[in-house]
């Protein structure tokens, strides 16, 4: 709704503008193109001229209004950023040049108005206010050491440096870290610092995937909304929804990268695509999965263990047991022990994509 309304207002500022060219140049068309025209043929064509430009303004403007909107949006982000991460006192050497500027700028004005053609003012005293502007944020900012700024901004800005370095950013919890469910029991040990912040656009996700005509994908929503619900009652650390959406976006991995980004948050996920965006445009992640690998058991050729063999393998004569957190081991001559529990002896441990794999034998047979 937003956005509809500043298109609105860009197309009727593309109106002004056109009427305002049909303004500025009518007199010159009128003693140069039509001088022999009459009042009536003036009068129309000064009509016709003004119709076209405004409308030829306006329909340009509308048509590049997204484009203007983004690009604004985005600057006024990368300023706002700029300026949060500022310290008080650079920032009060900032006001500081750019009231200097402006001072500048506004003394050169009373020179520019005398030029004569009052067409080439408005461009130049625009362009010397930019400037001014910027030489004195500039150079006041470079120079920001020279000057002494008062004691409360330095000691403000001691404080709010020490609050930073003691406080963890948040942490974003996409879709999937939210339907998985290991991040629950991870939210009650008390490993993680800093709040957990949902989202309202993963919400909306979580919602319309629990609604979905298909059964299976109606559970998992349905689950992930059990188990925000339950880290809600029983985590040890916050869990906050952000409101903050970003309606030009579909996709809800890039509303997600955007707001890690302007938050300077991490995102916990357990989807592997968005991993590999997130590091190109080096936004911080946490993957539920590999956390998971990480903390495995680790178990070294010659080790000792105990495990059921549950199944046969695809090789001939192997046997598969699984370590309690889920680690597969592959038993040598293991297929006639199905449904035993059986010493076993690890003979090697490979890393894969999928995880860590075991290898091992039966300990009777070694």
């Amino acid at each position: 709704m937003i956005i509809k309304a500043f298109r609105f207002l860009l197309t009727l500022l593309g109106i002004g503008l056109g009427l305002g060219v049909a303004t500025a140049v009518s007199p010159f068309l009128a003693t140069n193109l039509y001088e022999n025209a009459t009042d009536t043929t003036l009068f129309w064509l000064n009509i016709s001229w003004h119709v076209i430009l405004g409308l030829s303004f306006g329909i340009i403007l509308f048509i590049l209004a997204p484009a203007i909107i983004k690009a604004v949006r985005a600057f006024l982000r990368y300023i706002e950023n700029r300026l949060t991460k500022m310290p008080m006192s650079d920032l009060f050497i900032c006001v500081i040049g750019l009231i200097i500027g402006l001072v500048i700028a506004y003394l050169l004005s009373r020179l520019i108005s005398s030029i004569p053609s009052s067409i080439l003012q408005l461009p130049i005293n625009l362009l010397s206010y930019i400037v001014f502007s910027y030489l004195g944020l500039s150079i006041m900012y470079r120079r920001r050491n020279y000057f002494i700024v008062p004691a409360w901004f330095r000691k403000r800005d001691r404080e709010i440096h020490e609050h930073s370095d003691n406080v963890c950013s948040g942490k974003l919890l996409d879709t999937s870290a939210i339907i998985d469910g290991r991040i629950y029991d991870l939210s009650k040990t008390g490993f993680l610092e800093g709040a957990l912040l949902v989202p309202s656009f993963v919400l909306d996700e979580l919602r319309h995937i629990a609604d979905n005509a298909d059964t299976m994908k109606r559970n998992r929503g349905r689950r992930g909304l059990d188990m925000l619900k339950q880290m809600q009652t029983d985590s040890k650390i916050p869990i906050n929804i952000v409101t903050q959406d970003y309606e030009e976006l579909t996709e809800v991995d890039a509303k997600l990268l955007r707001l890690a980004t302007e938050m300077d948050a991490t995102i916990i996920t357990t989807d592997y695509n968005l991993n590999k965006v997130a590091a190109v445009q080096r936004v911080p992640v946490l993957n539920v999965n590999d956390l998971a690998n990480a903390i495995k058991s680790v178990l070294i050729p010659g080790e000792m263990l105990t495990a059921t063999v549950v199944k046969e393998g695809k090789e001939l004569g192997q046997g598969l047991a699984y370590l309690p957190d889920g680690t597969m081991i592959v038993i040598e001559n293991g297929k006639q022990y199905v449904g035993m529990e059986m010493p076993l002896m690890v003979t090697s441990v490979m890393q894969t994509s999928a995880g860590r794999l075991i290898f091992a034998k039966i300990a009777d047979a070694v």
